[in-house]
Order: C-alpha cells, then sequence, then structure tokens
C-alpha cells in the first residue's frame, strides 16, 4: 500500500504543493550534511502552513528545528512583525538550519535557541517569551509529554498545539511499546487524552513519511 500512499501524496504536491527553491534547496542541505531525512513532507509543510494562518498566529513555538525545513513552512505564515521561537540540541543540525532560513530570508522572524528543549522551555518562560499562538512538537519522542506540559505553560486560551510522529506505524496499539520512540508516543497520547484543558484529536497520516499521525489540540 505504500505505494499507493506515495504516488497520491505526489498527486496532491503537483496540485497544491508550493515547496520552492528555498524548501528544496534546505532539504538538500539536510541530505548533505548527513542530517536524517525525517523533516515533515511537503503536504505536510504545507497543512502546518495552513494551521498557522487558521489561528492568524503571530508568534509560533516549534520543538525540534532539525534542518529547518518544517520552521521555513510555519515561519511563511507569520506577519513581518511576527516571531517564530525553534528550540535544537544539536549544533550542526541549528547551523544548518539557520543557514536554510537565510536563504530563505527569514532571519529576521525566526530564532533558533540552542540546547535541550527540557532546559530551554522553563527559560522561555521565565523570560516570558509566551504566550505563543501556535506550537509544534517535533523532536526526541520519550519527553514528548513533558514538552506538551510546557508548551500548556506557555499558551493561552485558543493556542493551537501540534505534535508530530504520535502513531509511529501502528506501533502505539501494541501492548508492549518495541522501543522508545513508540513508548513515548503512546504515553504522550495518553497524556494527551486525559488533559482538560485541551480540546484534542489524533489525525493519522500516510504517504512519503509512511503511516503515522499528528495530534491536533486548542487549549481551552
Amino acid at each position: 500500500m505504500s505505494s499507493i500512499f506515495e504516488e497520491v501524496d505526489g498527486y496532491i504536491a503537483n496540485l497544491f504543493g508550493d515547496e520552492d527553491e528555498a524548501l528544496r534547496k534546505t532539504m538538500q542541505a539536510i541530505k548533505d550534511e548527513k542530517i536524517p531525512q525525517i523533516s515533515v513532507s511537503p503536504n505536510q509543510g504545507k497543512f502546518l502552513q495552513l494551521l498557522a494562518k487558521l489561528c492568524n498566529a503571530k508568534k509560533i513555538l516549534e520543538i525540534g528545528t532539525l534542518g529547518g525545513y518544517s520552521t521555513i513552512w510555519m515561519a511563511r505564515a507569520l506577519p513581518k512583525d511576527g516571531k517564530l521561537i525553534s528550540l535544537e540540541l544539536d549544533p550542526h543540525h541549528a547551523e544548518v538550519a539557520k543557514r536554510n532560513i537565510s536563504y530563505a530570508g527569514l532571519s529576521e522572524i525566526v530564532d533558533i535557541r540552542l540546547g535541550k528543549a527540557i532546559d530551554t522551555l522553563p527559560q522561555l518562560l521565565k523570560e516570558k517569551a509566551g504566550p505563543f499562538d501556535m506550537v509544534f512538537i517535533d523532536a526526541d519522542k520519550p519527553p514528548y509529554t513533558e514538552y506538551f506540559e510546557w508548551s500548556l505553560k506557555l499558551s493561552r486560551p485558543g493556542t493551537l498545539i501540534v505534535a508530530d510522529n504520535v502513531i509511529r506505524d501502528g506501533k502505539v496499539v501494541l501492548k508492549e511499546s518495541p522501543d522508545e520512540m513508540s513508548a513515548g508516543a503512546k504515553r504522550f497520547n495518553e497524556a494527551l487524552a486525559a488533559n482538560k484543558d485541551v480540546t484534542a484529536t489524533i489525525i493519522q497520516t500516510v504517504g512519503t513519511k509512511e503511516h503515522d499521525g499528528m495530534a491536533i489540540a486548542i487549549v481551552k
């Protein structure tokens, strides 16, 4: 079935895709610099951009920069005086992302913070960087629940919180999680479902990124 998923993904991208030179160059840089090729797909990037526009975002928080591909998609939804803060652990990833973001002409909008997100998030709260209008969580899965809890502290009523990779090829339905990534996603899903401060759901996704899902939550 994966071949038809990819074929349909390509069909959608050909109809609605806005992947320009800067985004293609970003994906090539990720490949050339040996950064894991786990960025969102072009269609998912466009979806995130639409979500940012739907919630009229002026301030976005991204947890997990990687090479800056999703960062560029979302930053392009912001007004000229908007701000996107992206948290990245790996110095090499951050440096490549900065170059990609600069090439896309978004250096004035995007602020990449280097360090462990679990340490940076309390700092953002301390400096009153929020509340954010949108939060995108796409980093290491074991602390997803903690990232979500900190995201809530940096939110306001109406803030949109999106978390990627929460289905893990369906591994989250297994009684015993086969790996720490699936276990982290499953723990997050259960915490999200139990949280009374948000209205949330999970949408399964298929395509070039195989079978996965995005959690979408709105703070009450």
